[in-house]
Parts: C-alpha cells; sequence; structure tokens
C-alpha cells in the first residue's frame, strides 16, 4: 500500500466544547471546517471531529472508546505545565514506563488523551 496519510475520526457529542478544546487548550491548526466537522492538522496526518459520538463526564471505558490519542513530545513536564495552565485537569502527571513517559487526560467527552515522551534508544 502507498498511503498517502494517517487520519483519525473521533465522534464526539459536546461537539463545540471539544472543537474548542483541540483548537484552544491543545492548539491544534485547522484544516478545514464544514457543518458537522473540523479536520485538525496533527504533524503526518490529521485529526477529524465530528459530530454523533456520545459523552461521559468519567474516563470511557476501553468499551466505549477502544483508542487513545496520544501526542508525542519533547518534553512531557513543560507540556503539563503549560496546558494546566490552560484549564486542563491531569488523570496522571507523570507514569513512567522502561520506553518513555506518559501524561493522561480527558477531552470534554470524556476521550483519553496522552502526551508521551519516548526515551532515546
Amino acid at each position: 500500500m502507498n498511503f498517502k496519510e494517517f487520519g483519525t475520526i473521533l465522534f464526539v457529542e459536546q461537539y463545540e466544547a471539544c472543537i474548542n478544546f483541540y483548537k484552544n487548550v491543545l492548539q491544534l491548526n485547522v484544516n478545514f471546517e464544514k457543518a458537522d466537522l473540523v479536520s485538525f492538522n496533527v504533524s503526518d496526518g490529521y485529526l477529524m471531529v465530528e459530530r454523533g459520538g456520545f459523552s461521559s463526564e468519567i474516563e470511557k471505558s476501553r468499551q466505549q472508546n477502544p483508542v487513545v490519542l496520544r501526542f508525542d513530545v519533547n518534553d512531557v513536564d513543560e507540556e503539563v505545565s503549560i496546558l494546566e495552565k490552560h484549564g486542563v485537569a491531569f488523570l496522571n502527571k507523570r507514569l513512567e514506563f522502561d520506553w518513555g513517559i506518559i501524561a493522561v487526560f480527558l477531552d470534554p467527552d470524556g476521550n483519553r488523551i496522552e502526551l508521551g515522551q519516548i526515551k532515546e534508544r
């Protein structure tokens, strides 16, 4: 296969809140907008947020949402500090593994998002 790019489509219930979150809190650049979807640029691909999902006030279970959005960064601690200033509440600010570090938070619909810092090999 010769893929052009990779994209993820995230169906949400709290559409306006999620668009605001990805645009203004995570500061993702918008590729294009339509009536019921917004496509955001993420490195060599895109994240498309569309109406039609369901929200949860707590983290969705893996049965409800088996996908995690992971944004790899150079410095997890620095990015956690920046996002906290934008009002993001973290479930875990720093979880260490043999391969690297993650921080965990939720979008307004209860979708799990992780910041990842991969150890150099």
